[in-house]
């Protein structure tokens, strides 16, 4: 980090998936703009911005993260903003991964959102306590879900193809099958584009590209 007769360099990282909208707030001018801003406010020379679009926070092998990551190791900047946490990472590992690349390295995790600053002792201590309660709501969320899909199954409800499934994505599934892309391979694009299932996981499996295929019968 700079020392007070130096001004701190701060290089951005913005990211979107391809079903979000800038007016949902979380598009990349928007994440862009508040970056920009707060570093002004704290006096901080922005270098650049690095963007990822169009691609899931599931995993840190994105290009543009990578980027970013190599130029801070490079000592190009002393902290990399980051306007939300999920636009980061979704994952407590991967979370901790970045925290502990950013410590081995000298140089701060900045996230506006939950005004974290990891170049601080006690934003270490939050960092740890954020990841936590981030998996830990997550996991709920999932067992209330099987716990709601199960006692739906006592009552008799068919549980098939919602309408939550925009026509847009069932027809993307049935053209990709068309062209002899395998389940396992549509599934895995269609998580990494962040795209909800039919029961609003974050994950899709061969068996929920399947059922979509046969609704459409």
């Amino acid at each position: 980090m700079g020392d007070n007769a130096t001004t701190t360099k701060a290089l951005g990282y913005v990211r979107v998936s391809t079903n979000e909208q800038a007016s949902s707030g979380l598009g990349l001018g928007a994440q862009r703009t508040t970056i920009t801003e707060r570093c002004s406010a704290r006096g901080w020379d922005l270098v650049d911005v690095v963007a990822d679009e169009g691609l899931s926070a599931s995993t840190l092998r994105r290009p543009g993260l990578t980027t970013a990551l190599d130029r801070m190791a490079a000592g190009e900047a002393d902290v990399l903003v980051v306007a939300k946490l999920d636009r980061l990472s979704r994952s407590l590992r991967d979370f901790i991964d970045l925290r502990d690349r950013a410590a081995a390295g000298g140089w701060g995790l900045v996230i506006l959102d939950v005004a974290l600053d990891m170049s601080t002792p006690s934003g270490q201590l939050t960092s740890n306590v954020l990841a936590s309660v981030g998996e830990f709501e997550r996991a709920l969320i999932s067992a209330r879900t099987r716990d709601a899909l199960a006692e739906a199954r006592k009552r008799g409800v068919r549980l098939g193809r919602p309408p939550e499934i925009p026509d847009h994505v069932a027809a993307r599934i049935r053209g990709r099958r068309a062209a002899g892309d395998s389940l396992r391979r549509i599934a895995a694009d269609l998580t990494a584009d962040d795209i909800p299932t039919a029961r609003g996981g974050a994950v899709w499996s061969p068996s929920s590209v399947q059922t979509v295929l046969k609704s459409e019968r």
